[in-house]
């Protein structure tokens, strides 16, 4: 059965304890590993998922700790909702089967993804003063302007080396 990883930072580890895996030895599955992080908007916790290949970004907003039970799910049909917004269709079962079970994991220190969610936070934050609060809002949308950003995969400078996470996620899921 597919597994895909993902690591916490340390701030979201101490609110999901029970998630938490020890088990290192898996394999990360077609998807690679995610990294999550939370942040808060209207002192409701969010949690910021990034892919550690593609850089692709979905958001899950107010998430209590009730919900963790369904985190699965509820990460699974943020992501495909995110997809579909994304302009990347392809079958919800299919999407679920190439997830498979979520492992959640102890931080695994990736600055430069990181880095990369703390740049992304920073531009949530500039558009979380524009819309107020949470239910005003358009996750989704602020979410497609996150993975239409271009990002740098790859080496060197050229052009070639440039891209955005929706590109690569649709190379990664359907080509």
């Amino acid at each position: 059965m597919n597994k895909t990883k993902i690591h916490t930072t340390k701030k979201l580890e101490k609110l999901v304890k029970k998630l938490i895996s020890t088990e290192q030895n898996t394999d990360s599955g077609k998807l690679g590993k995610w990294n999550a992080t939370v942040f808060y908007v209207d002192r409701k916790k969010c949690w910021l998922l990034t892919n550690g290949i593609t850089k692709y970004n979905v958001i899950l907003t107010d998430i209590k700790t009730a919900d963790l039970i369904n985190i699965e799910t509820i990460f699974k049909e943020s992501l495909y909702g995110q997809l579909v917004y994304d302009g990347i269709i392809m079958d919800f079962e299919k999407l679920d089967a190439t997830i498979g079970q979520l492992e959640f994991l102890p931080t695994d220190s990736d600055r430069s993804t990181t880095g990369f969610q703390n740049q992304r936070l920073y531009e949530l934050d500039w558009w979380k003063r524009e819309f107020e609060n949470l239910e005003n809002m358009p996750i989704r949308d602020l979410t497609n302007r996150m993975n239409d950003a271009p990002i740098r995969i790859g080496k060197g400078y050229q052009v070639s080396a440039y891209t955005d996470s929706i590109k690569e996620m649709k190379k990664m899921l359907i080509e």
